[in-house]
Order: C-alpha cells, then structure tokens, then sequence
C-alpha cells in the first residue's frame, strides 16, 4: 500500500481527496491557501484535516527512509530473506520496523555475545529447538554440553563446566528470544491491554502538589493524558516512584505460546525464556510503553493547547471604542495606557491605588481625568499581580462615578516578555517597559488576534504542562494555529504590522517588514498588484498571499481587493457578477441582496461553464461579494464586559451566575465569573450526558451559565456546575 492509500484510509478521505493535497504541498503550497483556494482538487478539506495529512505524509516518508536504511543494512550482512523483506515492507510504525531489525543491529559485548564467542551457538540451538547437534553423546543435554567443554574442546576458551557450557548457551537463547519481533509485539500489547501504572511516593511527596498519586494505580487504558504527564513530573521531581503492574504467570504463558513445541528440553528453553523476560524484553518494553504513553499524552496536551489558542486568538474584537490598559502592580505602581479605537496611544501615565502606597484618591482623579478627557468606554485589565484589587478599585471608580464604562479582566500572559523585547523596542521606542505591557493589554481586548500574534503562542498560558511539551514539536503545532487563524481573519494590507504580515500564508518575517517598508515609502497601498513590487515577493508568494491580503474600500481602486477573492478569479467573479445583473461597482455602492438568488436561478451547471470556477470557489465568491471583507470573529459572542464585581465571600451554593469559559483542560474548563478567581466545573458537571473530552462541550471565551456548588475560601477554589438544580 502507497503512501497516498494509507492517508487516504487513515484519515477516512477519498484517495483523489488524499493524493491532490500531496502533489499540492509537494508544490510548496501553504496549509491555508490549499484549504481556501484549492477546494476543488481537494474535495474541500479543511485546515485543520491538511495540517494532519501534511504532518501524517512527514511521518510515513520518514517512515520508508527508515525502511531503506534498515533493508540495506540487513542486506550487506547477507541475511536478508524474501520473507524478512515482506515483514519488512508490511511495518507500518517504526516501533514495528526496530523489532525487526533488533537481531541483526550491531550489538554492544553482552552475555550472549561472549557465550557466541566460547562456540556455545550450537548448543543453544539445541536449546531452542530440541535437536541435538550432530555427533552428540545421547539426549541427555548435559551429555550434549559435555561436547563443549574441556577436555573434549581443545579449542582456547573452552568452558570448564557442563554448567557453564549450558548456562553459557542459554544466555544466547534469551538474547535470541528477547530479539524476537513476535515475542515483542505480543507482550507490548498483552502489557498495553491489561497492565497497570503504579506510583508510589517518596519523601516529600505527601507536602507537594504530587500527593494526588503517592498511591497510585490506573489501567494503561484509563490513563489520561493529563495524568501521564503528571505522574512523568513527580518522576522527575524524585518524588515518585513508578512502575507497572501485570500479571506475571500470563505474561510468561504468552512468551512460551511463541516458543517451539515441547521438545526435551523444554524446561532448559522456558528458564531462558523467564531470563529473558525479567532481564532483556521487560525493562525494553517497559520503557518503549511509558514513552508511547508520554507521546500520546504530550499529542494529546499539544491539540489542547492548540484548540485552546485558536479560540482565544478567535475571540471577536471591540471594536470602535477607546480603551484603557490597566497593568496592574503594587510597588511600582499600576501602569495605565489609553488608546484609540484604531489601538493608537492617547495617553499614558502610573498610579498608586495599591498597597503598599494606596493613593487611591488621586489614582481615581487621574482615572477619571483620562476617561473624560479621551471618551473611554473599556477599562482592560491584566490578571497578574496585584490585579483583584485593581479591579476591585475600577469596578468601585465606575460605581461610586455612574460611569458609561465596563470593564473586562484579560490575560496578560506574555506581556512582560513583549514589552521588553525588540519587537516592542521597534514598535513604541519612545514608552518605557511597564508602560508598552498597559498599551498590549488595552489593544488584546480591541483586536485579541492582532496583539497576541506578537507574542510567542507558549507564552500565551493557555495550555497543559506546556513547558513539558518538545519545544519543536509545540511550535511546529502553536505556528499552524497561528497561521490558520491570521488567514482566516485576513489582513487590512494598510495597517498589518509585520507581526500580523509574517502569518500570512507565502510571506516571511523579512517580506512582512519589506511590506511595511513599502508602504512607508510609497504611501497606502491602492491594490493588491501592488505587492508585486514589494522586495523579495515573488509570484509563489504573490499567489499564496494575495487572497489573504484585503485592502479598506477608501483605499482599493478595485471593489475586489476588498474581498478574499482571489486575484485568479477575479475574471470569474467579474462574470459571475454580470450574468447576474450587477457589476463591481455594485460591491461598493449597490445593493447585491439579490446576487445568491439569481445564481441558484442560473443553475451551478451553467455558472461552471460560463465562468470556468468550480462550484466551491463560485459559492466562496458569493458568500465574499455579499459581505466583503467579513469577519468570521464576528458571528460569535462579544465578550462579557463587566461593570461591578463580586467577591468570593458573596458566592453561595446554588447561585446562578454568567461567565467566561477562560481554560479548558482534560478534566475540566476554568470559568471566570467576576469574582477574580476562576471557578472549575469538572468534566462530570458539564452536561447531563456522557462527556468523553471538555472541549466537546466548551472552548475558551464562550459565555455560559452556571451554578455555584462549593466555595472554599481559605483555598481560593470555586466548584462549579453546567447542570442546573433538578
């Protein structure tokens, strides 16, 4: 089976589906213009199932390149076999294809190896397979042995003994039956079907944050991800100790069922095998099983993390409005950063309103001269140190003032690392530090998208044991997330900042910055074609990069840069227009209402032909025409702004109250209610019904109602519920 067949039957997708998304990333093209612009060859498969063909067709190429090597290297031993060479091309993991080649991989000096070296290799083939060798003295296999030893064996390093010969030879046995790919693969899933994980604590253990699995034990099969990498952790930490558990007597029962028929020396051959299975297979394949559970588990994490991102980044922008930042400190005092509706810097200033000074008489006066004098109507504020009583002090301000104003507590993961990085030195040269994290918190809730791009995703802290993951692996993953949820959006080509740009499909950190670089130099861009003359953008970029990149209608001379339709089909939609009645000036200034009706009306048969567009580019083009330039952000839920704030001492069991979906992780989803301290609902308190994965039922920033069902102040932990009273 080709490689195309295996995605095309891994992935449930047809195998035309399957083998025109290879030829099209074999071409260079990016994840995001195959999903938007390629629809029609690939049976309109979206990103996200690309991304794991794109990441799957890595693997089994991988795959075959070790499959090469492997047959090459049996091959120049002379071993290899047509039989071999099957189980070989039939592998379809690399654990399978390192099983088959453990017996003929170059091998350290070990016991079996100095046992080859006395000539004991016959002996222990009569072992295994209960033929004596040829000339032997009886069947007894002390007799059989004695041939191996001194004075019969002339040869330099003939053993002394009967019993060193035969230990000798059994030691070859073990190696050869621990080697063995069928002995291997049944007691990796005998183990992966009915072991255990079992932790033990060490000193230490009972006072940390590990104390969960001090007494611990769980089927490998009823492991969760988030569990693995915990009990990984306090491993680590050397304060676990772990192990697995299995049933021992069906272990050794499914090893010997792999052996040779009873033979006479059965018993010499199920020693070895016991030896084999305490000293060589089970420690092996105890490793390899708690590695592929690490592997599943950190897969698992890295797709939460990233499904987590995606919604944050997908948050709908608040727009039109002047907003505030409020970083929030004690000491130094809380920076406060306003901005305009476009996210441009009105004001900044530091005020005290804290402990240990707590000036907030003045810091109110200050707040309340800003407020006036620029039209804020949203307080942002970062959810650090010092921010419960930061909000306490707005929610008081906006009270006791009757002010129009409502406020949101946002994450400020990641900019302290912003602020103080080139990037923002570039951007706001004139602001110190502290003052460009209020300005990144007030522009998070005006554009989340555009602000967060500028941060590393790992610092964004929406994810499971993040600093566990492989740094490659996550950013690999984080960047796709990034990258699909930029092109999404689209990009105003007049005011991206390269941070914004370097996302867009085709288009590299130095091509962003030679953009900008264009624009400062030559003014706004009027056109997409424009781009063409833009340093280091070449056709390939052009192609992969022009649908995503929109243009204002103050500024396009053509109505269609403002659309994501592509400039290849501009010739299309042109048509598509005119059989229907209109024309691009119609994008602007006319009323296109009608435009889906009178399609349907031509008939999709007619409107292929006519135009030459296939029917998901043409349906594409109708729904951009209708609304150019739309936000997919904008069919969700706005945030839920805030005016006044509760405390944890006001919360009672049975409350209903709204919040904010702010994490969700394996067992569960964090909820911000207003209170400061985000509430747990657990996986068991989201629905009625079974629920196999938090993420089936919620994702970060959806609004929801729930119940209070525990408060525990001393601990600062909210218990909540998505199931109301009966």
């Amino acid at each position: 089976m080709d490689i195309t067949q295996r995605l095309s039957q891994e992935l449930h997708i047809p195998l035309k589906s399957a083998a025109a998304a290879v030829e099209l990333i074999d071409e260079g093209n990016t994840i995001p213009f195959i999903a938007r612009y390629r629809k029609e060859r690939t049976g309109n498969l979206d990103d996200q199932l690309l991304r794991q063909l794109s990441d799957r067709l890595e693997y089994l190429r991988g795959l075959d390149s070790r499959r090469a090597e492997v047959g090459q290297a049996i091959g120049r031993q002379g071993l290899m076999t047509a039989a071999l060479q099957a189980q070989i091309d039939a592998a379809t993991t690399l654990t399978e294809l390192e099983d088959l080649y453990r017996p003929y991989r170059p091998k350290r000096r070990t016991r079996a190896s100095i046992a080859r070296e006395k000539g004991l290799e016959p002996l222990a083939d009569c072992i295994f397979t209960g033929r004596r060798p040829a000339g032997s003295d009886g069947p007894d296999l002390e007799r059989v042995a004695l041939a191996f030893t001194a004075p019969q064996n002339t040869a330099e390093n003939a053993l002394d003994t009967v019993q060193a010969a035969i230990a000798g030879a059994m030691d070859i046995v073990a190696e050869q039956i621990s080697d063995s790919a069928q002995v291997r693969h049944a007691l990796r899933e005998l183990l992966l079907s009915g072991a255990a994980l079992c932790c033990q604590g060490k000193e230490g253990c009972q006072e940390s944050v590990y104390r969960t699995y001090q007494d611990f034990s769980q089927p490998l099969q009823r492991l969760a991800g988030h569990q693995v990498l915990a009990i990984d952790r306090g491993e680590k930490a050397g304060l676990l100790k772990v192990s697995l558990q299995f049933d021992r007597p069906r272990a050794l029962g499914a090893l010997q069922r792999c052996l040779p028929g009873r033979h006479p020396y059965s018993s010499y051959l199920y020693r070895a095998a016991e030896d084999a299975f305490d000293r060589l297979i089970l420690p092996s394949v105890t490793r390899e099983i708690r590695s592929q559970l690490t592997e599943r588990a950190v897969e698992g994490a890295i797709n939460l993390f990233g499904q987590n991102l995606k919604q944050l980044l997908m948050q709908p922008p608040v727009r039109q409005m002047v907003t505030m930042g409020f970083d929030p400190a004690y000491r130094t005092g809380c920076k406060i950063a306003v901005v305009d509706d476009t996210g441009k810097v009105l004001a900044t200033t530091v005020v005290y309103p804290t402990p240990p000074q707590k000036k907030t008489r003045q810091a109110a006066e200050t707040l309340l001269d800003l407020i006036s004098k620029h039209g804020v109507r949203a307080i942002a504020i970062g959810n650090g140190t010092a921010s419960k009583e930061s909000e306490i002090f707005v929610a008081d301000l906006i009270r006791e003032n009757k002010l129009d104003v409502s406020y949101l507590v946002v994450s400020e993961a990641g900019a302290s690392v912003y602020s103080a990085s080139k990037l923002a030195a570039e951007e706001f040269p004139q602001y110190d530090v502290s003052l460009r994290s209020a300005i990144s918190i007030a522009r998070r809730l005006q554009d989340p998208l555009a602000e967060l791009v500028k941060i590393d995703p790992k610092s964004i802290g929406v994810g499971q044991y993040q600093h566990d993951m492989p740094a490659a692996q996550l950013d690999h993953a984080l960047d796709g997330v990034v990258e699909d949820c930029v092109n999404a959006v689209g990009v105003d080509l007049n005011t991206a900042s390269p941070s914004l740009l370097r996302r867009v499909a085709g288009l590299s950190p130095v091509v962003a910055k030679n953009i900008v670089a264009f624009r400062e130099e030559n003014g706004a861009f009027t056109s997409r074609t424009q781009l063409k003359k833009v340093k280091g953008l070449g056709p390939k970029a052009f192609s992969q990069a022009a649908g995503f990149l929109r243009l204002d209608p103050a500024a396009a001379k053509d109505p269609l840069d403002t659309t994501a339709v592509h400039p290849e089909s501009y010739p299309a939609a042109k048509k598509l227009l005119a059989l229907c009645g209109y024309s691009k000036k119609d994008l602007l200034h006319g009323d296109l209402s009608q435009l889906r009706q009178r399609a349907a009306e031509l008939g999709s048969q007619a409107l292929q032909r006519e135009t030459g567009a296939g029917d998901y580019t043409l349906q594409d083009m109708i729904d951009e025409l209708l609304t150019p330039g739309r936000d997919p952000r904008d069919e969700l839920p706005p945030p839920l702004l805030r005016s006044d704030l509760m405390d944890i001492a006001d919360l009672k069991p049975g409350m209903q109250l709204q919040g904010t979906v702010r994490n969700v992780i394996d067992f569960g989803a964090f909820v911000d209610i207003g209170v400061h301290q985000d509430g747990l609902v657990h996986i068991s308190r989201l629905s009625k019904s079974f629920v196999k994965h938090p993420l089936d039922v919620v994702k970060v920033g959806d609004i929801v109602t729930v119940w209070v069902l525990e408060v525990d102040t001393g601990r600062g932990r909210i218990s909540l519920s998505m199931v109301g009273p009966d």
